[in-house]
């Protein structure tokens, strides 16, 4: 009765999350409109902001709780799957052009900050050879579930130092670079309040909900926090990108696409890592380590895919959410 019931529970926090996600994206995105800053810039900032609400209520409500695997899963886990599934069906649905700023700035940046995070966390258990040594004598294969490496303060406040002056260039770079005057959907200040202030909540809310059932089901079925934050919660709290893109691809709005999810993974990176781990630092076990390295090949095996005609085709969509399968596979089996 108890499972089923935080069955119910997680469910319910998901549809809090994504409806207070919605919502949150609706107001701010019309203030962002008002100010006359481009689809990209929005996409990069307010709606990546808004989509990546849940997964700093899911990783902030876990550090609090000293869930620090969900917390650190969750940001790698919704990373992945913004990348490879988010983009992935975009492409599938409509060819992604990738704005040529997004490709020399945003892209490599985003690829730069998990790369900054794998070599404070994970590169000295790589190079001393404690990533590949078993840690219980006679044990076959190795213990994915040992810590190895950690999230530090110090760590986690450069993040947030990194991420202020990122967003301090956008938006140098919105009042350098103003769009013309477009029309607008007639929301007014009032509304626009209302709907980014309960949108919050419920995202909050949601969140809480999330991780408190999602440890008891891990708990239930004897599956690691790591697997539960890499692919239930990861998924769950990645939902509002994957319907925010899939609607600006159907509206042919691809910069707000692209922008959301590139965007999204900076905030999650920078802004939420940052945030749970200066609440209480991050233990980074050798599962989350490999999870690294992939995220970072997946993020390089994008850019050469649009390298060349600058937008991200059906075939290359295809590739990337078969690619995903195995890995969920992979995590799965390990």
């Amino acid at each position: 009765m108890l499972l089923f019931l935080n069955f119910m529970l997680l469910i319910v926090g998901f549809v809090g999350l994504v409806k207070g996600a919605d919502w949150f994206v609706d107001g701010s995105a019309a203030v962002a409109k008002k100010l006359h800053v481009s689809s990209v810039i929005i996409g990069l900032t307010i709606v990546a902001m808004g989509t990546s609400a849940p997964e700093l209520a899911v990783s902030t409500t876990a550090a609090l709780k000293g869930s620090n695997e969900i917390a650190f899963s969750n940001v790698v886990g919704s990373n992945i799957f913004n990348l490879m599934v988010v983009l992935g069906v975009c492409a599938v649905i409509h060819s992604v052009p990738v704005d040529a700023i997004i490709l020399k700035r945003d892209f490599p940046f985003s690829i730069g900050a998990m790369v900054l995070t794998f070599f404070a966390t994970g590169f000295g258990a790589v190079i001393s050879g404690k990533l590949f040594e078993s840690s219980s004598a006679g044990r076959l294969g190795l213990d994915m579930s040992e810590d190895i490496g950690k999230v530090t303060r110090t760590l986690s406040i450069s993040f947030l130092v990194i991420f202020a002056v990122y967003i301090f260039l956008l938006i140098y770079d919105a009042k350098k670079n103003p769009t013309p005057e477009e029309e607008i959907n007639d929301i007014t200040p009032g509304k626009c309040v209302m709907l980014i202030l309960v949108g919050l909540a419920l995202i909050v809310a949601g969140g809480q909900a999330v991780v408190y059932s999602s440890q008891y089901i891990a708990r239930s079925f004897g599956m690691t926090e790591t697997l539960i934050g890499l692919t239930v919660v990861a998924l769950g709290t990645s939902l509002p990108e994957l319907v925010t893109s899939i609607v600006a691809a159907k509206k042919g709005e691809t910069g707000l696409a692209i922008g959301n999810v590139v965007g999204s993974n900076i905030f999650n990176n920078l802004l939420i890592l940052g945030v749970s781990s200066t609440i209480h630092p991050i233990a980074v076990n050798r599962a989350s380590i490999f999870d690294m390295v992939v995220l970072i090949l997946m993020s390089i095996l994008i850019i050469l895919l649009v390298f060349k005609k600058k937008k991200l085709e059906r075939s290359g969509g295809v590739l990337m959410l078969l690619l995903y399968s195995a890995y969920i596979v992979f995590a799965a089996i390990r």
